[in-house]
């Protein structure tokens, strides 16, 4: 990318109370020099994808602890696939079981980051993918 800063979306979709680990992640991004919209607890899918089209974002980072991904994931897919939105990077984060992860990389999440992940590897995926994206 050139000198255009990085945005990037981090949304909790579902009923997932929990945001410690999203925080982290946004003050990771921040620090990193990307510009991240946080957009809270508790997003449903349709949210999610209108505040992505409405920032105009590059990346879309997910972050899902309640086990509902298999459910919430294709939709904000099929949103975004509705709505033509075909350049914006999906990355997700969380209690994702590693059986699940290939379905949802078919579906489109270019990466799934496991708890414990280092948030410097995330830096770098979302900076990599989105350089290639942009070739």
């Amino acid at each position: 990318m050139t000198d255009k800063r990085i945005r990037v979306l981090l949304a909790k979709p579902g009923l997932d109370g929990h945001d410690r680990g999203a925080k982290i992640i946004a003050r990771a991004l921040r620090d990193a020099g990307m510009e991240v919209i946080y957009t809270g607890l508790r997003q449903t899918p349709e949210q999610i994808v209108n505040a992505a089209v409405q920032e105009d974002v590059d990346c879309i980072g997910l972050s899902i602890l309640s086990g509902a991904h298999n459910v919430i994931f294709p939709r904000i897919m099929e949103l975004l696939k509705q709505k033509q939105v075909d350049d914006v990077l999906v990355v997700a984060g969380g209690i994702i079981p590693d059986q699940d992860i290939p379905t949802l990389k078919q579906i489109g999440v270019s990466e799934i980051f496991p708890p414990g992940t280092p948030t410097g590897a995330i830096i770098d995926y979302i900076k990599n993918h989105l350089k290639e994206k942009s070739l």
